[in-house]
């Protein structure tokens, strides 16, 4: 291929579950002659004759970027892998990031954003229809961001009474911000306010659990978790004979049955 006809495809592989990877996303991948991405993501792809695997760690989405972004210009088509979806907390703004400090001729190539189901998405579904009003999304990790506008956000959010949908809620590393946030969000909503925590979603290890502002524990989320906070409308419909109800928020502002 010649220099400069590369192409970069910037990929939503879903939350975990195979079903749940786009049929766009299945065959950008298996068009491309590089793939770019975090090592367990990549992982979850099946090899292919011909293909080249680029795997990094954690924390190196820059480098990651700017590689499938040099290798793309060189005339390979290139695809870089995302969880969820690559818009949201994820690879695609890393890619712009790079594109927009790096290379001249970088800002020439053919870029590409291939839209993956997002865990808040795919948590909700299992759930029910927590996201069914207004809502936002919150990353707990502070690894570019001060804890003090994390705690701003998520005190603006729950005044405004959004369902607050947490990313990235605890690591090894990061275990006391998912008990801050709980006592900033404590202090400002009520007690019997819905609080969802869904684990895996779309995998083996799968697990959901509802429960209350009040009796929720903050140290059950990982970062497999997604964290589901309700607004003051959001419900538990309880369905006889199971262990977990339905949770919806109305459609319709304070909206009750």
């Amino acid at each position: 291929m010649r220099q400069g006809k590369g192409r970069l495809l910037i990929v939503g592989l879903g939350p975990g579950a195979c079903e749940w990877v786009t049929p766009e996303a299945t065959q950008a991948l298996a068009e491309a002659n590089d793939l770019v991405g975090y090592a367990p993501y990549l992982a979850r792809l099946p090899e292919r004759p011909g293909q080249t695997r680029h795997a990094s760690d954690n924390r190196e989405e820059l480098a990651r970027a700017s590689q499938a972004l040099s290798l793309a210009a060189s005339g390979r088509k290139v695809a870089v892998v995302s969880g969820g979806d690559p818009g949201v907390f994820a690879m695609a703004a890393a890619v712009f990031e790079a594109l927009e400090a790096g290379e001249p001729a970088w800002r020439g190539l053919e870029v590409k954003v291939i839209p993956g189901i997002t865990a808040m998405q795919a948590a909700a579904a299992r759930l029910g229809a927590p996201l069914g009003h207004d809502f936002c999304a919150i990353s707990l990790s502070d690894n570019l961001k001060s804890w003090t506008v994390i705690e701003k956000r998520l005190a603006a959010a729950a005044d405004a009474d959004f369902v607050i949908a947490l990313y990235n809620p605890a690591s090894k590393s990061r275990s006391q911000g998912i008990h801050d946030a709980f006592a900033c969000l404590r202090a400002r909503k009520p007690p019997a306010t819905p609080v969802m925590f869904a684990r895996a979603v779309g995998r083996p290890d799968e697990e959901l659990t509802i429960t209350s502002l009040a009796e929720a524990d903050p140290g059950n989320a990982d970062m497999a978790t997604l964290v589901i906070i309700g607004s003051s409308a959001t419900r538990v419909v309880v369905r006889p004979g199971s262990m977990r109800g339905f949770v919806y928020t109305p459609r319709g502002e304070g909206a009750r049955p």
